[in-house]
């Protein structure tokens, strides 16, 4: 029985899982951040080491025992200086070189494609695009928070405050999405969000984030404002698949599988604007629910960078996705 192990890294959290050549997931556990830019190069190999041991004891196996793993790491092939020193902390862990790092992308594809050809977009606090043709991988988006990161759940924050003091100021029509942020917000005049978002807040980009959520509330109780913005998320993840799908060569006429992940997605108006603009499009694209979570994904393509992908029978036995967190 073959064993191949599956990492998830992220700014929260670590998945490890095993898995054998049957789709049977010999053991799972979680870990804290593997975020080297917040943690540093030692805290990662820690969470690494520590993850690793967990998962094989509970598998009843060692280290040595994994025919081959797949660490996806945040920030990974961000920083010519950093991505060398990322590829080597698994050794540490593992005890041998029979493994292959990435970006996290990488194991969110893995995952809601099942390891197929195709896209997949992430819309979380950030947002991003990987996608595989052939064994040709394209990242498209990602540039962070300061001038990129369309169609996240922190640039929408940012569409929603920017909205916001366009209503306080007489610039546009007050709309519900306005007293909605001032309740967020907790404030008595318009002009303490200036406050609460420099000072109490601290620019923080996951406080912005949380923003979506009220945007998304605000849409479903007919708020026009609320809902174009959405709409333009929409239409932002939509252009990173594009521009993805066209690096990879996908030929006129050929169909692009599409799938998706992130706390964005589970508004449905961002779903469905999403799903009709692709289908408006002249590229064949074929969306599909996400099959798998990405530490799954994370171990998928463990086995197919050995030359071990699993069957369909295997695929078939993996627990699906559920909804994006």
């Amino acid at each position: 029985m073959a064993h191949w192990l599956g990492v998830d890294g992220g700014g929260t959290k670590t998945a490890f899982v095993l898995l054998g050549d049957d789709g049977a997931e010999q053991g799972v556990v979680e870990g804290s951040s593997s975020y080297h830019l917040e943690h540093g190069m030692d805290r990662v190999e820690q969470v690494l080491v520590e993850g690793v041991a967990a998962v094989t004891a509970q598998a009843g196996i060692t280290p040595a025992d994994v025919d081959h793993a797949f660490f996806a790491l945040p920030g990974h092939g961000e920083s010519s200086h950093d991505t060398p020193l990322l590829d080597r902390l698994p050794a540490v862990a593992l005890g041998h070189d029979r493994y292959r790092c990435g970006n996290d992308t990488v194991a969110g594809w893995a995952g809601s494609l099942g390891g197929e050809d195709g896209v997949n977009v992430v819309a979380g606090t950030g947002s991003i695009t990987y996608g595989e043709r052939r064994g040709h991988g394209v990242r498209v988006g990602g540039w962070g928070e300061l001038f990129s990161d369309e169609g996240s759940a922190y640039w929408i924050g940012l569409e929603a405050l920017t909205a916001f003091s366009r209503m306080s100021d007489g610039r546009a029509p007050r709309t519900l999405l306005h007293e909605r942020i001032r309740t967020v917000a907790v404030v008595e005049d318009d002009l303490d969000l200036v406050d609460v978002v420099f000072r109490q807040w601290g620019r923080s980009r996951g406080r912005i984030a949380a923003l979506a959520p009220t945007v998304t509330r605000a849409a479903e109780d007919g708020d026009a404002t609320a809902t174009a913005i959405l709409d333009r998320a929409a239409t932002e993840l939509v252009e990173l698949v594009e521009a993805t799908a066209r690096q990879l060569g996908f030929a006129a006429g050929e169909s692009v599988p599409v799938s998706w992940s992130g706390g964005v997605f589970r508004a449905e108006a961002v779903r469905s604007r999403f799903a009709a603009l692709l289908d408006a499009s002249v590229t064949a694209y074929d969306l599909r629910t996400p099959r798998f979570s990405s530490h799954v994904g994370a171990a998928l393509y463990a086995a197919k960078t050995a030359g071990h992908p699993l069957d369909p029978a295997a695929l078939a036995r993996l627990a699906p996705a559920g909804m994006p967190s």
